[in-house]
């Protein structure tokens, strides 16, 4: 009987173990994104389970969850340190995605049901609330299918450009698409180019679906340029 009750306390322990992780990494991925944590920035485990109330364990393991998704870096010696891409690379990233995601868009309009692409408007309708109530400054939006990008790719249903398109990369281009895209018309505008990019979708046009796409995330790069040649941005 002890043995059973032993038992029982170590799964709840664990249960309760993976909740706390859980909920330190969804706010330090949302604080990463969000830039509450910059690119670059070093972070102390102390300093971070002093800040979010949590102990060393649940910590570690949601830390080792972000130096997965490439959103932590690890330095020997330096310990560690959110990720920070430079202007090329970022930029190299936008052309990449410019592709990709206008390929992914055409196939979208071929593939998706009539129930997910309604589900696409009913989400555009819940970021078109969330962009009012910031006053129209930002545009922040959740990972995975609370994401419009997201369920465009997945929606394509061509898991080579899933693969390609929400591994890694997705996490990256998430933190950095919110964190310029703060500038004056922009996040109104961000949601305009969404709106016309489902009604393609919906219309079954590939073509057209594709390079409204392509002229969305080409704007969202000519964006980053523009503020980065005025000295708006620093990376």
């Amino acid at each position: 009987m002890s043995q059973t009750t032993d038992a029982s306390a170590d799964i709840k322990s664990a249960n309760k173990q993976q909740t706390l992780s859980d909920q330190v990494f969804d706010r330090l991925q949302t604080d990463i994104v969000k830039g509450v944590l910059h690119p670059g920035q070093k972070c102390s485990e102390a300093e971070l389970a002093t800040s979010y109330g949590v102990g060393r364990g649940p910590l570690r393991e949601a830390i080792m969850r972000l130096e997965g998704r490439g959103l932590i870096v690890k330095r020997p010696h330096s310990g560690i340190s959110v990720v920070s891409l430079g202007y090329q690379e970022l930029i190299d990233i936008y052309y990449v995605r410019e592709a990709l995601e206008g390929m992914a868009c055409r196939l979208a309009a071929e593939n998706m049901s009539t129930v997910q692409i309604d589900e696409l408007k009913a989400l555009l309708e819940q970021h078109k609330q969330m962009v009012s109530e910031e006053e129209w400054r930002s545009y922040y939006q959740k990972e995975g299918d609370f994401d419009f990008h997201y369920r465009i790719v997945k929606g394509s249903g061509n898991q080579k450009l899933y693969q390609s398109l929400c591994g890694e990369l997705y996490h990256l281009v998430r933190m950095y698409r919110y964190r310029l895209s703060m500038t004056s018309g922009r996040p109104a505008q961000a949601l305009k180019e969404h709106a016309n990019i489902v009604d393609a979708i919906a219309a079954r046009d590939g073509e057209l679906a594709e390079m409204l796409m392509r002229r969305h995330i080409s704007a969202a790069r000519k964006n980053i340029q523009i503020r980065y040649d005025q000295g708006l941005v620093v990376l």
